[in-house]
């Protein structure tokens, strides 16, 4: 790797200033689990590291009064994973902080590293292929093997966006404050993330100096982030993986009826991909077998899969089944034949 200098602000302030520094490029570290990787292939050569780990007021998890969830962005994804009241109140949460890496990986990953974290792609990480995504002329996935990339939202690239806690967080309607130089961002974690049409040279909305400082996840009694939330990950190998597909659900249901309904896919688009139109099927209805085909059909409609990722489609839905039955109660009922 490339030398570089390396800063430790003791406030977001500080650091965000020091990031701003159009003079060189600077990159904030965290838990860096991503970065050090990124570092070592010279994915990234900063001149400049802004270490946030000084900054001790971003590493919490706490509850306001009215049941308002707050995670700083140097909380462990381990601290979140086991965290008992986020584990009886946002079971989807904890189940997705649960399933990232290893146990060592949770220990040090922080939530603000997990959602910021750049894509897999083996392209994107060989050093021997300046694709899209670093500058380049093509997406090497339209010429190569395509069998981890994306089948909803794609194009130019068809990355697909790595983080399990995304997902999850927006499923439970979760926004993220943003600190910068000229001052803080509110802003629905379904905003934060952009398709590559959008921009390509990042995933997220972020600028220059600004640093992802909060999590904010609504109560659990809200209407839209009812306690019957639900996280599930297909991956190749269950010791260490990231997902080929993911779901994540959160159901507010009275009686046996959904009043509202939260959908959003993992590991299928290069954003973590929410299903409006799954959630339209499932609202307002009891939830039984051809209704969650329905809406594992309705999430999956758009789907444009590649040469080699053609499995993703039906994996997905039956993710979507499987989550809006088990949520449902009738997690036992035989799907179709």
């Amino acid at each position: 790797m490339n030398r570089f200098a390396f800063a430790e602000p003791s406030s977001v302030q500080a650091a965000s200033e020091l990031l701003a520094d159009t003079t060189r490029r600077a990159l904030p570290l965290a838990g860096g689990v991503d970065l050090l990787g990124e570092l070592k292939d010279r994915i990234v050569e900063p001149d400049l590291l802004v270490n946030l780990k000084t900054i001790r007021e971003l590493d919490y998890v706490r509850f306001d009064s009215d049941g308002t969830l707050r995670l700083g962005a140097l909380a462990t994804l381990a601290a979140v994973a086991g965290h008992d009241r986020i584990r009886r109140e946002f079971p989807a949460l904890a189940q997705a902080a649960a399933s990232v890496g290893s146990p060592e990986i949770r220990n040090v990953g922080t939530v603000g590293g997990n959602l910021c974290q750049r894509p897999r792609c083996f392209y994107y990480r060989s050093s021997l292929h300046r694709c899209l995504k670093k500058g380049g002329d093509v997406c090497f996935t339209t010429l190569g093997n395509s069998r981890y990339h994306a089948i909803l939202g794609g194009g130019p690239s068809f990355i697909v966006h790595p983080s399990d806690l995304a997902p999850a967080l927006i499923a439970c309607d979760a926004r993220v404050l943003i600190a910068a130089p000229s001052g803080k961002k509110d802003v629905p974690l379904e905003k934060f993330y952009v398709l590559p049409s959008v921009r390509l040279d990042h995933e997220t909305i972020l600028k220059p100096g600004e640093i992802v400082t909060e999590v904010v996840v609504p109560s659990a009694s809200s209407a839209t982030a009812g306690a019957r939330g639900l996280f599930l990950k297909f991956r190749e190998k269950e010791s260490f993986d990231f997902a080929l597909a993911s779901v994540a659900a959160s159901l507010k249901i009275e009686g046996d009826v959904c009043r509202s309904a939260r959908v959003v896919l993992g590991g299928v688009a290069p954003v973590p991909w929410r299903s409006e139109e799954a959630e339209r099927v499932v609202t307002g209805k009891s939830i039984d077998v051809p209704i969650a085909v329905l809406a594992a059909d309705a999430a999956l409609k758009d789907a444009s899969p590649l040469p080699h990722n053609g499995y993703k489609v039906p994996l997905a839905k039956a993710l979507v089944q499987r989550a809006l039955l088990s949520l449902s109660g009738r997690d036992g009922e035989p799907g179709p034949a």
